[in-house]
């Protein structure tokens, strides 16, 4: 995978997580996962090279604090266009309860 993208995982409808995947090549696992920010963690390859970003806490973690976490990593800031599916899921996570009355 030559670009990093977001996946959102929904479950009964709702936003529940998200993963940044970053470039690495095909068939590379994470052998270590570590917390870099309350509601990301980080998975890592053998090598020791980031390979993804888990966003547990859709509704606590902002789109700064995963660029913070990009940055600590060495890695570049997601531009507002690869952030469009966090915002999205964001807001459709905090308004579920106005949507399901």
């Amino acid at each position: 995978m030559r670009q990093r993208y977001i996946e959102i995982t929904f479950r009964k409808g709702k936003p529940f997580a998200a993963y940044v995947y970053l470039p690495r090549l095909v068939g590379v696992k994470s052998t270590r996962t570590v917390e870099a920010a309350p509601g990301v963690l980080v998975d890592y390859a053998a090598s020791g090279e980031p390979i993804g970003l888990e966003i547990t806490a859709l509704t606590h973690v902002t789109a700064a604090q995963v660029n913070i976490v990009l940055e600590m990593l060495g890695l570049d800031a997601m531009t507002p266009e690869e952030l469009v599916p966090l915002h999205g899921a964001y807001h459709r996570a905090t308004h579920w309860n106005d949507a399901t009355r």
